[in-house]
């Protein structure tokens, strides 16, 4: 995974699985640093039954419990369902970075050209809670 510049390696990091009975529900993927966390992956199947939000509100409760003091993560500019849903949840933008998602693909070139609804993935979005 490439974020802000940085590449992740999965197996190094926290995650959350959601179950419903013996199927998963959903998942999260996280890092706790300094001062603050950072949600790196959230994925529910399917949407709409609030497993996405009882993911969030477990890694920001995890956050404070271990001293951080806010959650941040990054989203594309196509991504506009991903933006209403932490809006919702009281996240704010934060920082916008035009071309990070071009520049990304030179070391991940399978990040795809368009995104959601046909948008054309170039920028990505910090979002952040203070905690």
């Amino acid at each position: 995974m490439v974020t802000r510049d940085r590449t992740h390696r999965l197996g190094d990091l926290a995650a959350l699985i959601a179950w419903a009975g013996a199927e998963r529900a959903g998942a999260a993927i996280y890092r706790l640093g300094g001062d603050d966390a950072e949600l790196l992956s959230l994925n529910t199947a399917p949407a709409g039954r609030g497993v996405g939000s009882a993911l969030l509100a477990a890694i920001e409760e995890t956050a404070l419990q271990t001293g951080r003091r806010r959650l941040w993560l990054v989203t594309t500019n196509d991504n506009v369902d991903a933006l209403r849903f932490y809006q919702r949840r009281g996240y704010r933008l934060a920082a916008l970075f035009p071309k990070a998602v071009d520049v990304a693909r030179a070391v991940k070139p399978g990040i795809p050209a368009i995104g959601f609804h046909g948008t054309p993935i170039h920028d990505e979005l910090v979002l952040e809670k203070r905690l």
